[in-house]
């Protein structure tokens, strides 16, 4: 898989959307109905290489920016799909990238991007920190050529469904650290190793098929190389892969946005009432053209903080405003889209309901919109700290 730098990825477009051909709404209503894990979907988009697409050359990987990784979960979304069920890989993999030792990155990028392994777990939150990462409790402790793991993990999405995860958990008390974000480290956890010997994984049924679950660790004891990078330093080399995750998540709401407002014009200038098509009324058009106008400026926010990311600047605000901005956006169109259809919206087989479903979380996870707002308030415009 290849592209051309200097254009959008219409190559990669193309094949994403030929691709999501093959996987059209009744696909993803079944699923939906049976909270069930698309598989088939997975595989074939790992057979074609979109999940490597950050992955460097040298791993088997397409070695591309993070703009074509973009183009590929916005045309999977714009296509009526969800990638939620794979985008982790793409984001979770670049902290073994960028602070996993040689023996690891040779050990597991090339079975993450020929399909070998799944890396799509990510434990960090936990049922008592919520938002607050530096309050986790989940503990490792250091035990000869090995660690000890006891603790819970909440919200920790594919579980069930991935080979390795990544593990966020406190090597030393909170209270013994002179910053309360030391003393974090992280751990690549492969999990088919300790299935049965403390890690237990359960389901959590919610609103959306999102393959959320709880993880308890039980005394789990894995192998001291599943440390990556330094003990201790753990929050630090999460955040990278954070910003990942939030330009990428910024990119499927665009597409999710351009979905709505799609499926929202095509039916208003079908949809006959009062003898006239509804989209020439006002009250149909003006929230379309408005959901339009704020989709198109939040992806322009979404390519500023996609620009810096690849040249290695800071994007930390731009990345917390475009996962804002996309979210809303993308809230606004479904809200449209869903009054426009009246009560066809409602209607499973129109799929409106169901993205509009899915899309909702977006303005919670992965970092709600307040969090975001307190976090422009105290590092861009100098305020105090509200938390």
């Amino acid at each position: 898989m290849t592209a051309d730098t200097r254009d959008t990825y219409e190559d990669i477009r193309n094949g994403v959307r030929a691709l999501c051909a093959d996987f059209q709404g009744e696909y993803w209503r079944e699923l939906d109905r049976e909270r069930a894990y698309p598989t088939e979907f997975v595989d074939t988009m790992t057979r074609n290489g979109y999940l490597a697409v950050l992955i460097p050359e040298e791993y088997g990987g397409s070695g591309l920016g993070i703009k074509a990784a973009m183009a590929i979960l916005e045309e999977v979304h714009k296509s009526g799909g969800n990638a939620a069920a794979c985008h982790a890989q793409m984001y979770t993999m670049g902290t073994v990238l960028r602070h996993g030792s040689d023996d690891q990155k040779e050990t597991y990028l090339p079975k993450i991007a020929s399909g070998e392994l799944r890396l799509q777990a990510f434990g960090v939150t936990e049922p008592s920190s919520g938002s607050d990462a530096t309050r986790i409790r989940t503990m490792a402790v250091k035990d000869g050529g090995s660690y000890r793991v006891t603790g819970q993990k909440v919200w920790t999405s594919r579980a069930q469904h991935s080979d390795l995860m990544l593990l966020l958990a406190r090597t030393s008390p909170r209270e013994d650290q002179e910053k309360r974000h030391h003393g974090l480290s992280v751990f690549l956890v492969d999990m088919r190793e300790v299935a049965s010997a403390g890690l237990t994984i359960r389901p959590i049924r919610t609103m959306i098929n999102h393959a959320a679950t709880e993880v308890f660790f039980d005394d789990l004891k894995i192998p001291a190389d599943s440390l990556i990078g330094e003990e201790g330093e753990g929050f630090r080399y999460i955040l990278d892969g954070m910003n990942a995750e939030r330009i990428l998540i910024s990119a499927e709401c665009v597409g999710d946005a351009r979905w709505f407002i799609e499926r929202a014009a095509d039916y208003a200038r079908n949809r006959e009432v009062f003898d006239r098509p509804i989209g020439q009324n006002q009250g149909i058009q003006f929230p379309m053209a408005r959901a339009y106008a704020q989709t198109e400026a939040a992806a322009l926010m979404l390519e500023k903080a996609a620009d810096l990311f690849d040249t290695g600047e800071p994007c930390g605000a731009e990345a917390n405003m475009a996962k804002m901005l996309t979210s809303e956006a993308a809230g606004a169109a479904a809200e449209m889209c869903i009054q426009t259809h009246g009560g066809y919206g409602f209607a499973e087989e129109y799929d409106v309901e169901r993205k509009f479903r899915e899309n909702r979380l977006y303005q919670v996870a992965p970092i709600s919109t307040n969090m975001i707002l307190a976090y422009l308030g105290e590092h861009i415009l100098d305020l105090p700290r509200s938390y």
